[in-house]
């Protein structure tokens, strides 16, 4: 029998990590009031994108009548198949990635990116793929973090995205624009609030944060 082809994504020691720390976020860092925010009257097919240890799975709102799950990294995605038999929505986990995948197209009601546009790949192709796969005039719901406003920090973001940070932080890179790629996508941003997390103490290189919502072109 021929060996399984190896996973497109492959963090092991990160997504352990990752696991851990974005579990305690929830209470400690707000974050599980920010995923209620992202997701609050969110109804219909619903496709996230890097899911992850499956953290928004809790706060999907049960007028949602799927959630298609796409999770490239092994570890992650068998945490979050635990976390989707706890879902009060059914939530169907697929191994892919973002940037091909594996669904139809205009398919979706709404599509979710949390936390995952820092890591893709090719940011512009996984921004083509939602596009491709929601239904014209559909919404995409995001919470990300990205470039810093001010000069001084974004020099030391670009600094870390070309040495250390993505080596160390599963593929993470902490100067993407997620607006401005969300619109050069063919999206329409129809209302966004940017806050930094934490809110006091000293900034770190992913704590320029955005959320909101935007729309699908007709096109």
């Amino acid at each position: 029998m021929p060996a399984a082809p190896p996973d497109p994504v492959h963090h092991p020691y990160f997504a352990r990590f990752y696991a851990r720390a974005s579990t305690a976020a929830e209470t400690r860092a707000g974050m599980g009031t920010l995923r209620r925010e992202l997701l609050h009257g969110v109804s219909g097919r619903v496709i996230e994108i890097g899911a992850g240890n499956g953290l928004n799975f809790a706060h999907y709102p049960r007028a949602v009548s799927e959630v298609v799950a796409v999770e490239p990294e092994r570890t992650l995605r068998r945490l979050a198949a635990t976390a989707a038999l706890r879902a009060e929505v059914p939530v169907d986990l697929v191994p892919g990635v973002a940037e091909a995948l594996p669904v139809k197209s205009e398919a979706f009601d709404v599509a979710v990116a949390s936390l995952v546009l820092c890591t893709v790949r090719n940011l512009p192709r996984a921004l083509s793929e939602l596009h491709r796969v929601l239904r014209p005039g559909a919404e995409l719901r995001f919470l990300e973090h990205g470039l810093a406003p001010g000069p001084g920090m974004a020099a030391v973001q670009r600094a870390l995205d070309r040495t250390v940070w993505p080596r160390l932080f599963g593929g993470c890179h902490t100067a993407r624009d997620p607006l401005a790629s969300i619109e050069a996508a063919g999206f329409r941003i129809v209302g966004h609030r940017s806050f930094r997390l934490p809110e006091r103490g000293p900034a770190l290189p992913t704590s320029y944060c955005v959320i909101g919502s935007a729309r699908r072109s007709d096109g």
